[in-house]
């Protein structure tokens, strides 16, 4: 039989028959493991939910990896690189490849009776994954997108439509100014999006893939370049050094040389802001656990000095301070675990509330989002169970020492 577990469960649950011991004490550090071990669920939740969020919205748009013209990728100048069915191939054999898709931008202006609009038309072929549009829409839908023919179908965003005042199935005209003067074209509005992130929202319209090709005056098989998707968001760049390798400093038929970038380093100020968050967990993480620290230490030395004469008295028979130690640890373990437990229960009650109601809203035009989002990370949450149990268990290891200054002969007339 463990002895010192044992007593603990003794102490624990009752005291010689009458009431549990130093209840307030006992309530008060468990409501503050509770609390912040909710605490700290809700704002990881939070925070993962949110940047995972922001990040597969920009993704949506980018995908993982872009393979372009170098100087295209240095500075957003819209050159073509040839992009036929042999290097689709390469791109989509890669490991760690999940999708790969052409894409070719052309600037234009939209143009209604009473206002006009400068946009980025991206031209999307048959292979589009429109997963992401598709799970933005507003009205409408998404059309069958061409690389071989015109539909002169658009798909715009609500920021478009609300200032230009259109819906779907409106007609508009759309105008290119280029080397060869102004030219104009009709589209059909077959669909309306919106993510709320702002700066493609506001920028970003789609047509055919053809369309945007033959806007530019380019040769069939070039393009802007081509999306590539990976399977894993954290192997980007293992993936990219496969291309390095494979696919950089190549050039093509036209004389135009391959290069490659990431998602993250497409949009560097964004996911710099998003790794900022990660600073905002780690000081509530630091606060929580002190908090329930302070508190753990606070009803130790309570139930310590309560049960001094108990202590005299398992000394007076022969029980070692070390014996006495893990009694009270023990006694301070079963504490933790019931407010691990309703910590628990408390912060990912919240986390699913959030998920499944969106109860607390956010102004989109701030946030990216209308709602708070949250991500119940089940891994992540074990982990912080364990290391809250650990971290409070070894900082009440010093209070404890507090037994081995009460003598037998004085602890067994205390009051």
């Amino acid at each position: 039989m463990n002895f010192p577990l044992f007593i603990a469960r003794r102490i624990y649950s009752k005291s010689d028959g009458q009431r549990m011991v130093s209840k307030p004490a006992i309530r008060i550090a468990t409501a503050g493991v509770a609390i912040g071990l909710a605490v700290m669920i809700v704002s990881v939740s939070v925070v993962f939910g949110f940047k995972h969020t922001i990040r597969d919205k920009v993704v949506g748009f980018g995908s993982h990896i872009q393979v372009g013209e170098f100087m295209t990728l240095q500075n957003a100048d819209q050159r073509p690189v040839e992009m036929n069915d042999s290097m689709m191939a390469a791109l989509r054999s890669t490991e760690g490849v999940r999708h790969v898709q052409r894409f070719a931008m052309r600037q234009g202006i939209l143009k209604t009776d009473d206002d006009f609009l400068g946009v980025l038309f991206k031209g999307v072929g048959p292979e589009f994954d429109s997963t992401f549009i598709h799970q933005n829409m507003v009205s409408g839908a998404i059309p069958a997108f061409s690389d071989s023919t015109s539909t002169n179908k658009l798909l715009i965003s609500k920021s478009m439509a609300d200032k230009l005042r259109l819906k779907s199935d409106d007609r508009i005209f759309a105008y290119f100014i280029g080397d060869e003067g102004v030219r104009a074209r009709r589209f059909d509005i077959c669909g309306i999006y919106q993510t709320n992130l702002s700066q493609y929202d506001d920028a970003i319209c789609y047509i055919d893939l053809y369309t945007a090709v033959k806007l530019n005056g380019w040769e069939p098989d070039q393009v802007s370049g081509a999306e590539v998707s990976v399977e894993n968001f954290l192997k980007i760049d293992e993936v990219e050094e496969i291309f390095i390798d494979k696919v950089n400093r190549q050039s093509d038929k036209y004389g135009e040389t391959y290069s490659t970038k990431t998602i993250q380093e497409l949009n560097p100020q964004l996911f710099s802001w998003l790794e900022l968050l990660d600073l905002n967990v780690w000081i509530i993480l630091a606060l929580m656990i002190s908090v329930a620290a302070v508190t753990m230490i606070s009803g130790l030395l309570i139930i310590i000095l309560e049960r001094t004469t108990m202590i005299g008295v398992l000394k007076a028979l022969g029980a070692r301070n070390k014996t006495i130690r893990h009694t009270f640890l023990w006694f301070s373990a079963f504490m933790i675990g019931r407010g691990l437990l309703i910590g628990n229960l408390l912060g990912i009650g919240l986390v699913l509330l959030q998920r499944y109601t969106g109860l607390v809203k956010l102004d989109p035009t701030t946030y990216y989002v209308s709602t708070v989002p949250v991500e119940l990370n089940i891994p992540l949450i074990i982990l912080l169970n364990i290391a809250t149990l650990l971290i409070s268990i070894f900082i009440l290891i010093a209070p404890s020492y507090l037994i081995s200054h009460i003598q037998p002969a004085k602890s067994m007339r205390y009051e």
